[in-house]
């Protein structure tokens, strides 16, 4: 009969006691290089959850058509946001995971960062976790309104790399934040900040990142969460619904996307006389190419060409106090 004595105790079963926090945003090129950027745009556009077309007629267009002539236009992007830092994405989400790190450290947990594309990849991250002992993984995908698109493609690799693991840790996923008070509040402490010191504007624009309107009719939360969030945000303010604007960007193709249109709205606002205006991005939880080159690029232009006098952009709460304190609240009952 086999003698099974202390092996438990020679393979280490027992040191598995550790908790792991794995922050997760959308990603970045490595660098703002048309090749970096062919690389990350090919890994983000093969995802079936982000691109919704059958498989074959879709890898035709994107191999064919898109990756031959986006990348040099998004690397041109790129370079007028990256800095000394690098991506801005990185730079912000890399002082996140260590502001949540001192946070945290009561706690005995261990804080992560991993991108859904690019690098670090969720599996690289992971099997670093594993390596490490995590016997308990608290994941928060950094989106905070849920959408099929981005927070379901991140369980989706959570899953492909668990399911090549012999010992599954215990897991919590965290799938949406759009209404959790400490993130409302957080909101509002950011845009209110800015209304104290440039005064209030005629309208304050919320602009959520855009997404297939067919994404809505077949179930996906993301429209009514944000709506939510815009509601919310109005009540804490304790200002006029009818004074916040929302509406969606960062559309691409032929297809009906969540409307209003960011581009469009601020192309009408000033005939209608509305010409001060300040603008905040509740999707994203830090800077990136979307907000800042977007937004308080592309947008205040053509909202300044079509006669708008005041255009301020607010930024997203980044590694704010009061974001990095919400992320602390919303793991600290997994851990």
């Amino acid at each position: 009969m086999a003698n099974y004595s202390g092996l438990s105790k020679d393979i280490g079963h027992q040191a598995r006691n550790k908790t792991g926090v794995l922050l997760v945003n959308l990603g970045t090129p490595d660098a703002p290089t048309t090749k970096a950027v062919r690389e990350y745009l090919a890994e983000f556009l093969s995802d079936p959850r982000v691109i919704e077309i059958p498989k074959l007629i879709w890898k035709a267009i994107l191999h064919g058509i898109i990756l031959r002539t986006r990348p040099a236009k998004s690397a041109a992007n790129y370079q007028l946001v990256w800095t000394e830092a690098g991506s801005p994405l990185m730079d912000i989400s890399v002082r996140q995971r260590a502001k949540l790190a001192k946070v945290l450290e009561k706690d005995d947990a261990s804080v992560h960062l991993a991108m859904r594309y690019g690098n670090p990849s969720i599996a690289s991250v992971m099997q670093e976790m594993h390596s490490q002992g995590i016997d308990k993984m608290v994941v928060l995908p950094l989106y905070p309104q849920y959408a099929a698109p981005t927070t379901a493609t991140v369980f989706d690799a959570i899953a492909a790399e668990l399911k090549t693991w012999r010992y599954i840790p215990s897991l919590h996923f965290i799938h949406t934040y759009h209404d959790n008070p400490d993130f409302i509040t957080a909101l509002c402490d950011s845009i209110g900040r800015d209304f104290n010191a440039h005064g209030k504007p005629q309208k304050l624009v919320l602009s959520y990142h855009g997404m297939p309107k067919r994404n809505l009719e077949l179930g996906d939360p993301y429209y009514c969460f944000c709506m939510k969030t815009s509601r919310l945000v109005a009540e804490k303010l304790a200002m006029d619904p009818a004074d916040i604007l929302t509406t969606f960007q960062s559309r691409f193709g032929k297809a009906t996307w969540l409307q209003p249109y960011t581009d469009a709205t601020m192309a009408a606002l000033p005939s209608q006389g509305i010409t001060d205006i300040a603008v905040a991005c509740p999707a994203f939880s830090a800077d990136c190419l979307e907000t800042l080159e977007e937004i308080d690029g592309e947008n205040r232009e053509i909202f300044e060409h079509a006669g708008g006098k005041s255009f301020r952009y607010i930024p997203c709460l980044n590694d704010d106090d009061l974001h990095i304190d919400m992320m602390a609240n919303l793991v600290k009952p997994y851990l």
